[in-house]
């Protein structure tokens, strides 16, 4: 396939992270990765399944933390109402016979289910740090939401060494951001670049409030998504690869 394009590294979980590394690699472009959060499964008690109209759900990290407990089971013949076709993959895995995705993001999930006028209760297994509120967000269409926080991410506290260097000396040149939470860790871990490094960094996000922390960390080379999706991060990855060796 000829030498690779370029560096860049991958700041999503496991097991997100080898997936996107393999993607990249597929598209010639060199990458290593650096999970910012790991997964905790929490032990929180969960509702009983009876008496719900739907599942909603707005990550795969939900799925994997149900799986951890064993409980799908309880709530596989719930309808499942997912943010986008990765979590809506997973569920269809995990065994959940009907999995509609929004296709996009939070907001674009909280459009759907109003045009579908899902009745409550609904139930939403997610995680302790809730970038949205759906309940908040389906309250004006009068439906209720039961909220069960059955996962943590954690921030790491530190970047590997070797990363650190890379990102200083320019030898990784891109870093691709998923999240809002990962972009503020990232942002809190790389204080130590001086603004010379900061302005040379490309930063290919997700979405504009990926981007925000970013940009309030003084990261101003910065890249969006068409859509919030992993496709579309792969074409922005390969877009900026190609602008820097050339086609």
């Amino acid at each position: 396939m000829g030498e690779p394009l370029m560096r860049m590294l991958v700041t999503r979980p496991e097991p997100d992270a080898q997936s996107t590394l393999a993607r990249l690699q597929a598209l010639g472009i060199e990458a290593v990765a650096a999970p910012l959060m790991v997964r905790q499964t929490l032990d929180a008690s969960l509702p009983a399944a009876d008496g719900f109209t739907a599942m909603v759900l707005t990550s795969a990290n939900a799925v994997r933390s149900l799986l951890d407990r064993g409980m799908i089971e309880d709530y596989r013949h719930l309808p499942v109402f997912a943010v986008g076709d990765q979590t809506a993959l997973e569920a269809t895995e995990a065994g959940f016979a009907r999995v509609s995705s929004a296709a996009g993001a939070f907001q674009d999930l909280v459009n759907a289910m109003t045009i579908a006028r899902v009745p409550g209760p609904i139930f939403y297994p997610t995680g302790k740090h809730q970038s949205a509120d759906l309940a908040k967000a389906l309250a004006p269409s009068g439906v209720m939401v039961a909220t069960a926080r059955v996962y943590e991410m954690v921030a790491v506290d530190a970047l590997p060494e070797p990363v650190l260097s890379g990102l200083g000396d320019g030898s990784l040149g891109a870093v691709l951001a998923y999240s809002r939470r990962t972009a503020e860790i990232f942002a809190a871990l790389t204080h130590a670049l001086d603004p010379a490094q900061r302005s040379r960094l490309a930063m290919l996000c997700m979405s504009e409030a990926v981007a925000g922390p970013l940009l309030e960390a003084r990261f101003n080379r910065i890249s969006l998504a068409d859509r919030p999706d992993e496709d579309a991060m792969m074409a922005l990855a390969l877009a900026f690869a190609r602008e820097q060796t050339g086609p």
